[in-house]
């Protein structure tokens, strides 16, 4: 009978404890959190998946984070920023959710500094969280960054730094205000008549919905339980709650004016705050406005964000608002002379007699590209380069300067045009920027590692960091290109980082290369985007090159629609080679979302995006050059190589495309196409080649050059950031076999 007795007293203790345990305060806060406005949880959710290597892993946004880019340097002052970033987030959830949710905490009124004791009782999310990305760190920093454990406890010691500083400066403001609302306060709770006339209830109050609290974390961690505030009016409550409100909102003002200061200086590196900070104040300052409209909107606030957004829709369909992102350079005010985009203007920039003239000029540059090689029947190099971000773009640059050095020099004179997409053309223009100035500066070495070091660097910080700071809240600054204004966007941040990275060397204008590319002084660059209205390619050159629009079985077939447009001809009013060379490049690499769409005058208005698209490869410009000028590269030379340097393996089984939830059956049919777009251009790539080579022999021949990293688990990723070992990885795999064997046959080739 006593066993019994005990064992039923135990049973009822252990219930207690866990009755206790659930309606513990910060609990209970927890849980209602993903009970009541769940859209606030999203932050988090894309925070943690992004930390967790998963929202946009493809874009390297976790390594914004792990490995946080201040004035060029990863290091103790630049993880301190991303710190005080994340306490501004921290406590804008504090804020946000403490408006929202201060009703259902009614005992907190009653206590001494009420939001103090709130965020300590709501600190269980955020706790949980800095424990998961300090871990994802260290373990990224060390594995990919190849960071010691010193570097890394650095690091974690910065944001640690930060995010106490932040939340001290916060509570020293809170408490300022805290005197102050009892400093106002006081005088309602000394005056016993006026209290009890207006504020004290003789009768307990009706239950308010609220929190059931068995207790809550007081000063000093102490576990207090919650006071019976029932015989207070409402209005009293009421009265403590907003005057704490009204000082979180003025705290939330500050993320939209530090953003906003930021946008206007971030021409300046210094105000170039790192992405992930630049990321964490958005979304406070987006937390904060969801918050905002929640608590004075209540159920109207989702119609009240829709009707907002069909205003917006209206002012941006006149042209009243314009975030539209633009070639910078080109002329967009002679707004009568814009050329049609239609199946008829097409076609008479492309009439036998255009195509004819402009294969002439063709010829020209062909006759003097041959004039400067030693041999009567001299082998001619076509280079395509692959588009896949920083990755490609490293891989190409080590790759030309290793292959160029193994040949004596004599690859870029051998070369006669270069063509592709993305991260390649990158450093291909880089490479041929210097190999022009080595012409008339002797003491630059081609062949400098620090070329390929400055390819490899970083152009994701300030793409992110711009598009928070100036693509949402400062987009009315611009700048001036001859006689044109632009706005200042994440494009024009990645072309000034770009411009930075490769030594300011590439600030120049399309009209600069003109001759350069006629003489055969350097390999003609055509560079590629694609048309988002129907797909075709907008190709960019210095010369005229009409006969490329088509196929040549087309070229005199006046009802024949062309499959790519010559810029120059079409915006031939618009001054188009006063375009830079900069936006070319990112015209001809623009990611999509990462970077904006570039919209062109025409009637209609069309836009293009990555070249990678329609032709990942570039070999679609050069089999279409190559069957135009078949007779002459037949008579004028010997071997005609098309090196092909890309950013994967040809071989198609890597990455297969898998489904392993019942969701990716409805999915299934978008998503392959976007998982295996890679193959399908290489199967098409491979078929063109075929039928192209038959006419030509073994004298055509198409040799590659292909990263392909030592396991897929130690590839680098498709993204504008390479971590350290990704670049070391890169490097090394030029020493492939696979690629020493195509190192020995353009040896054998240009002996």
């Amino acid at each position: 009978m006593v066993v019994y007795v005990v064992i039923l007293g135990n049973s009822h203790f252990m219930k207690q404890v866990l009755r206790n345990i659930y309606y513990f305060f910060p609990v209970q806060l927890f849980i209602l959190h993903f009970r009541k406005f769940q859209v606030l949880l999203i932050f988090w959710y894309v925070l943690g998946s992004t930390i967790n290597s998963g929202f946009m892993k493809s874009f390297g946004a976790d390594a914004l984070f792990f490995s946080p880019e201040y004035l060029g340097d990863v290091n103790a002052l630049s993880a301190a920023i991303v710190g005080i970033a994340l306490g501004v987030f921290f406590m804008s959830w504090n804020i946000t959710t403490f408006i929202l949710h201060s009703k259902r905490c009614r005992f907190l009124a009653t206590t001494t500094k009420p939001f103090l004791k709130y965020c300590i009782n709501n600190a269980l999310l955020p706790l949980l969280f800095l424990v998961f990305y300090f871990y994802k760190l260290a373990r990224f920093d060390s594995q990919k960054e190849l960071m010691s454990t010193g570097e890394t406890a650095l690091l974690i010691s910065g944001i640690t730094g930060g995010i106490i500083l932040i939340v001290a400066i916060s509570f020293a403001y809170f408490f300022g205000a805290e005197r102050r609302i009892q400093r106002t306060i006081a005088p309602i709770m000394d005056s016993a008549q006026h209290f009890n006339a207006n504020f004290y209830s003789a009768h307990n109050e009706p239950e308010m919905p609220g929190l059931k609290i068995s207790g809550y974390l007081a000063n000093g961690f102490s576990i207090k339980k919650p006071r019976n505030v029932s015989h207070y009016n409402q209005t009293f409550l009421d009265t403590v709650f907003k005057r704490h409100h009204l000082s979180g909102i003025l705290g939330i003002a500050l993320s939209f004016i530090f953003l906003i200061v930021v946008g206007f200086f971030m021409d300046s590196p210094f105000f170039e705050a790192p992405a992930a900070a630049s990321i964490l104040i958005f979304f406070a300052s987006m937390m904060a406005v969801i918050g905002a409209l929640s608590y004075f909107l209540q159920s109207w606030s989702l119609p009240v964000f829709i009707l907002f957004m069909l205003f917006i829709d209206v002012l941006y369909k006149n042209e009243i608002i314009d975030n539209r992102n633009k070639a910078y350079g080109l002329n967009y005010s002679n707004t009568k002379e814009r050329p049609g985009y239609n199946k008829t203007a097409l076609q008479s920039l492309c009439t036998p007699e255009k195509i004819a003239a402009d294969k002439n000029n063709m010829l020209q540059v062909l006759t003097n590209w041959k004039n400067k090689q030693a041999e009567e029947k001299p082998v001619m190099i076509f280079i395509n380069v692959s588009g896949g971000g920083l990755r490609s773009g490293t891989f190409v640059m080590n790759t030309l300067q290793k292959l160029d050095s193994a040949v004596g020099g004599r690859l870029m004179p051998h070369t006669m045009m270069i063509t592709g997409a993305s991260g390649g053309m990158l450093a291909a223009t880089y490479y041929r920027e210097l190999y022009l100035r080595k012409q008339k500066d002797s003491l630059i070495n081609l062949y400098s590692t620090a070329y390929s070091d400055d390819i490899a660097e970083d152009l994701l910080n300030p793409l992110f960091s711009s598009m928070v700071s100036r693509d949402i809240f400062s987009p009315a600054q611009k700048f001036t290109v001859g006689n044109f204004k632009y706005v200042k966007d994440r494009g024009y941040a990645f072309e000034q980082k770009l411009n930075r990275n490769s030594g300011n060397i590439l600030d120049k204008q399309l009209k600069d290369y003109s001759h350069a590319e006629r003489s055969a002084a350097a390999p003609l660059m055509i560079f590629n985007s694609t048309i988002n209205r129907d797909g075709r390619r907008m190709m960019i050159s210095t010369q005229p090159i009409s006969f490329m629009m088509k196929p040549l079985i087309s070229a005199n077939d006046t009802e024949a629609s062309p499959d790519a447009v010559d810029f120059a001809a079409m915006f031939a009013r618009q001054e188009p080679l006063n375009i830079r060379l900069l936006t070319a490049m990112r015209m001809n690499a623009s990611f999509p979302y990462v970077l904006p769409n570039v919209w062109l005058p025409t009637k209609p208005v069309i836009d293009v995006m990555d070249a990678g698209l329609r032709d990942n490869y570039g070999q679609d410009n050069t089999l279409r050059f190559i069957e135009n000028f078949r007779d002459w590269l037949k008579a004028n030379t010997s071997n005609i190589i098309i090196l092909q340097i890309r950013d994967r393996s040809q071989d198609n089984w890597q990455e297969p495309f898998e489904t392993g939830a019942v969701t990716d059956f409805l999915i299934k049919p978008g998503t392959m196409l976007q998982h295996n777009w890679y193959k399908l251009q290489n199967y098409a790539g491979t078929d063109q080649f075929s039928y192209l080579q038959h006419g030509f022999d073994s004298a055509l021949q198409r040799i590659l050059f292909m990263y392909v990293p030592e396991t897929d688990e130690k590839g680098a990723a498709l993204n504008f950031h390479l971590t350290a070992r990704e670049k070391k990885g890169i490097r090394e795999s030029f020493n492939s076999a696979y690629n020493q064997a195509s190192l020995q046959k353009i040896k054998m080739l240009l002996k």
